[in-house]
């Protein structure tokens, strides 16, 4: 038996800015997008990789939630303090440049960590924590 990651979730609170940040910016495709202005789910992922995906979705719907709750979330959501995902490229220098490029924010530049990863550090346009770490570069199809 194997248990694999189908699908994370993360929040939006702009559908339009996350959509073009996970497709335009970070390249991944669009495999879902469901409902309508606001109250959209969009399921991305990385090209490639057809069995991975995270769902953008709008933070506190369908919950019993407060007014008061909902507006917590949100500031821990803007904060990048709540939710978060790290993802993995074998040219960590090259995909910060296009990150960066495009204007988003970033929190940490690419830095050996002294737990032996290097990573950069990112805001999507939620506030959502993406971390880049890099990982061994494929040569000629073999790791």
């Amino acid at each position: 038996m194997e248990i694999t990651i189908h699908s994370s979730f993360l929040p939006h609170t702009d559908p339009e800015a996350s959509l073009a940040f996970y497709r335009d910016v970070l390249g991944f495709e669009v495999r879902l997008d469901v409902g309508y202005e606001d109250m959209r789910w969009i399921t991305v992922g990385p090209a490639g990789q057809p069995s991975t995906a995270i769902v953008l979705h709008p933070p506190a719907v369908g919950h019993d939630v407060t007014d008061e709750e909902r507006a917590l979330l949100l500031e821990l959501i803007a904060k990048g303090s709540y939710f978060g995902v790290n993802l993995a490229t074998d040219d960590l220098d090259a995909a910060f440049a296009r990150i960066e490029a495009a204007g988003a924010d970033i929190v940490q530049e690419p830095i050996e960590q002294d737990y032996g990863v290097r990573d950069a550090a990112v805001r999507d346009p939620a506030g959502n924590l993406l971390r880049l770490q890099q990982t061994p570069r494929k040569e000629h199809g073999h790791e």
